[in-house]
């Protein structure tokens, strides 16, 4: 086993631009939502015919749809994935555009048919009805209320979970919009890390699980971290999931 000092180097060398979790393997683990997102969304593209994806990361998720639509638009705020996006995506026909992520939408009304977003950091619930089409769809999975709690309590991190998370504030805001929300489901999944390499390389990557992170801040409660996963082998987290489905009127 690499000592503590040898995984805060190994982890400060690991890049962290787009959503390719693939560096992950054999070091942490994570439960899925029984609901498939990516198949949902895959589904749900074949039929439409104007699409966005919003905050689309490093577009991973969107590359693997099997029948996209003929018009595919993906945005995103963070310089580096706008790169890594726009490398994967635009030879599969895709549009990237940088738009930061709490800005107004830089389309026209009523445009798309369907609007997606995996795990989008703000929801402006009345930007999304604003560019889709009366009857047009809005399918999204979400961080759901004090996702990974249990990591930022190790950390000695008290940040409130965030109201806007929670489904019944989702349902609120989106009905507020002008969609009809037509299903709503929340989940709880195990997250497993089995080497404080791992832990570190999450909180670079997934940047608001704790705002200002950097390893000199957070080096004691690291190094208890990771003595604790020297003792019981595995730290323990719980990520929280919700999934939205939602019409405009």
């Amino acid at each position: 086993m690499s000592t503590f000092d040898e995984y805060v180097a190994e982890a400060a060398a690991v890049p962290v631009a787009g959503w390719d979790f693939s560096w992950f393997a054999g070091r942490a683990t994570e439960q899925r939502p029984s609901w498939g997102y990516s198949a949902l969304l895959s589904a749900r593209m074949a039929t439409a015919r104007r699409a966005v994806d919003l905050q689309t990361g490093g577009g991973e998720v969107l590359a693997t749809m099997a029948t996209p639509p003929p018009v595919l638009v993906a945005t995103e705020g963070w310089p580096p994935n706008v790169e890594v996006a726009r490398d994967r995506l635009t030879a599969l026909g895709v549009t990237v555009v940088h738009a930061a992520e709490d800005a107004d939408l830089p389309f026209r009304d009523g445009v798309f048919d369907l609007v997606a977003s995996r795990h989008p950091t703000v929801v402006r619930w009345p930007e999304v009805a604003r560019v889709l089409e009366r009857g047009g769809d809005y399918l999204s999975q979400q961080i759901g209320p004090d996702s990974v709690g249990e990591l930022r309590a190790a950390l000695g991190v008290s940040t409130p979970p965030r109201t806007d998370q929670h489904p019944d504030r989702i349902r609120a805001a989106a009905t507020a919009a002008g969609l009809d929300v037509v299903d709503l489901r929340t989940e709880s999944l195990r997250m497993e890390f089995f080497d404080v390499a791992a832990v570190i390389v999450f909180l670079r990557k997934v940047v608001w699980t704790v705002s200002g992170f950097t390893v000199d801040r957070f080096r004691p409660e690291l190094a208890a971290v990771h003595q604790r996963i020297v003792t019981d082998g595995v730290f323990v987290a719980h990520s929280r999931r919700v999934l939205v489905r939602a019409r405009r009127r």
